[in-house]
């Protein structure tokens, strides 16, 4: 449980340890602190620890030892801040707050920023209480910002829950609500939605940080009205001129490593080359899944990559500790290793490579060598956040029949082309043959099948259309009910049965995702909690993952990271060409259009 105390309350301690009237708790002696306040990496530094917060940091801390105080000798290695994630989504991880800790904290990260939009577009206001609730009761750094955009484009789908103004008021009182979740209903705001607006100026009315999520190249009128909204940062830009426009217009530029999303390197640019200002940047994940997280990292991960790219470590480790503290407030809370602050530290022996070995959160020493070593306190979510799966009736493969106008030998259609390791995709048309007046699949040229199945209000409906990039090349099916953002369930396949059987497993195990292969299931992740996320440790999530991707790539798939891809073919709020329970979608005007192209 967090029970760290604030600075006000051991702010008489503090002062007392560091004039050495009475004893630290521990001290970590011989570090080279990186000082991410002046920029520089000072040698033979003794860090002293009072309560979970930082009483003194200098050359020599005996005058805190006492009889009691607990001794760790850093010999010599750096001495960094806690790592912080300015944007994620625990539930793109498959596991619950409780689990996405437990496997984040030994790579270095002790603070997180989450947006449990997922779980709002699913369950609502209650939903998102359930994943504050249990932040607010883990030993380390995890605050929440309140979803905004539910749906996130009123219109153009249909969530199984709403979000007002009122429950954004509402949420804005609770004790770890940090702010308002990504802005992506950028059309609303920039045409004068009096709801967005709402939310917005709900959020600032409580004094807190507006999350940008403008996933547009426009960076004309439209981008400078968006920015007058209040919006105060982004985390969608993927070219240097995005970034550049940001923090020229007074936003942080979020840069993301995901497990598919790759932006870091192109915009960092912003920084290493066009030198602006590295105080307005900020790295963090946005979606990464257990798999990414257990086998390759997380905040620690995109440190590592970002100081590839030519960024200085210390450089880099501001943009991912005090940059993201100070955007939220926090600056005198968290984000470095300065007297006061909650006592969040990373130990380790190479700031380019970055092996963390040794991580501390609010004083504690809570990982060693890659190795958990706190105890996380249960959280146990109640029987309806687990029964999500409201549909009308199994389905059945003549539920993914497509019509062909009457008549016709051959169609031409809409296409959702997939842009590997990019969110958008690209609206792209094909010419598919018609057989026994149904509108065939072309595997020759990569274009499978893809069905939005409802699963909020029992309706039945079943929308198809057509997706290229995945590459498979042998009758399989994949479904998942992680479905950005409204998360009905999707099915893509090329082989009418095998999509059917994995809509009905999923409908059975009440959520997560299924690859089946000529009748055969291949793979399976539970997802029990509002289709969107597991219990179990993370650890095991991962090894089902991984052989949910083994399983897409024995089907033919050869698309890097190809979950996730599937997972956001439903967001209609990022261009070009999207799905949702309404029908297709055009990202670029906004508007729901016709699955047929007209000659």
């Amino acid at each position: 449980m967090n029970t760290l105390k604030s600075w006000a309350e051991l702010g008489p301690s503090l002062v007392a340890v560091a004039m050495g009237r009475k004893p630290a708790d521990t001290v970590v002696k011989n570090t080279k602190w990186v000082n991410v306040h002046s920029g520089e990496i000072i040698p033979n530094t003794d860090i002293a620890i009072y309560g979970g917060r930082f009483a003194y940091v200098g050359a020599d801390a005996t005058h805190t030892i006492g009889p009691k105080t607990k001794i760790i000798d850093a010999a010599g290695r750096y001495a960094s801040p806690g790592f912080c994630d300015g944007h994620m989504h625990v539930e793109s991880g498959m596991v619950t707050v409780t689990q996405f800790a437990r496997a984040v904290v030994p790579h270095g990260t002790t603070s997180m920023f989450v947006d449990p939009h997922e779980i709002a577009n699913v369950l609502g206001l209650p939903g998102v209480k359930l994943m504050h609730d249990e932040a607010a009761g883990l030993p380390l750094n995890i605050f929440v910002q309140m979803p905004s955009c539910v749906p996130s484009f009123p219109g153009l789908e249909t969530p199984g829950a709403t979000i007002s103004p009122e429950d954004v008021a509402e949420a804005m009182a609770w004790p770890n609500i940090i702010g308002l979740g990504e802005m992506m209903n950028f059309p609303g705001v920039i045409n004068g939605d009096a709801k967005m607006l709402a939310e917005i100026a709900a959020t600032q009315r409580a004094g807190k940080t507006v999350g940008g999520h403008y996933a547009s190249r426009d960076l004309g009128n439209a981008f400078h009205a968006y920015v007058a909204a209040g919006p105060a940062d982004d985390h969608e830009g993927t070219h240097v001129d995005d970034a550049i426009a940001r923090v020229r217009q007074g936003m942080r530029a979020m840069l993301r490593l995901g497990s598919a999303w790759y932006d870091v390197a192109t915009q960092i640019k912003a920084v290493t080359e066009s030198k602006l200002d590295s105080r307005n940047f900020i790295l963090c994940t946005d979606d990464c899944h257990s798999g990414t997280l257990v086998n390759e990292g997380h905040m620690n991960r995109v440190l590592r990559h970002a100081i590839a790219q030519g960024l200085p470590p210390i450089t880099a480790i501001q943009m991912a500790s005090i940059n993201t503290a100070t955007h939220f407030g926090l600056e005198r809370e968290l984000g470095s290793i300065t007297p006061g602050r909650r006592a969040d530290l990373v130990l380790t022996s190479d700031l380019v490579n970055l092996p963390i070995e040794l991580v501390m959160a609010h004083g504690v020493v809570v990982a060693e060598h890659g190795k958990l070593l706190a105890e996380f306190p249960r959280f146990d979510y109640p029987p309806e956040a687990k029964s999500t799966m409201h549909m009308k009736r199994d389905v059945t493969a003549a539920d993914f029949d497509v019509k062909a106008p009457l008549g016709a030998n051959q169609v031409k259609v809409r296409v959702i082309g997939v842009i590997e390791n990019q969110a958008p995709t690209k609206s792209l048309t094909a010419e598919l043959p018609v057989s026994s007046g149904l509108v065939s699949m072309d595997l020759k040229n990569d274009i499978a099948q893809i069905a939005l199945v409802e699963r909020h209000a029992a309706t039945g409906k079943v929308v198809n259309a057509f997706v290229s990039g995945f590459g498979y090349t042998k009758p399989c099916a994949v479904a998942s009910t992680v479905a950005h953002d409204s998360h009905h369930m999707i099915v893509i396949g090329t082989n009418k049965a095998d999509m059917a059987q994995a809509a009905n497993v999923l409908k059975q195990i009440g959520g997560g995702v299924v690859v089946i292969s000529q009748g055969i299931e291949l793979a399976r992740v539970e997802l029990p909690i509002a289709g969107l996320m597991s219990d179990e440790p993370a650890e095991i999530v991962a090894v089902k993952a991984e052989q949910m991707v083994q399983a897409m790539k024995d089907c033919g798939c050869n698309l890097n990271n190809a979950f996730m891809q599937h997972s956001l073919l439903g967001l209609v709020v990022i261009p070009d060409l999207r799905i949702s329970d309404l029908g297709l979608v055009d990202v670029t005007t906004f508007k729901v259009v016709e699955l047929f192209v007209s000659p």
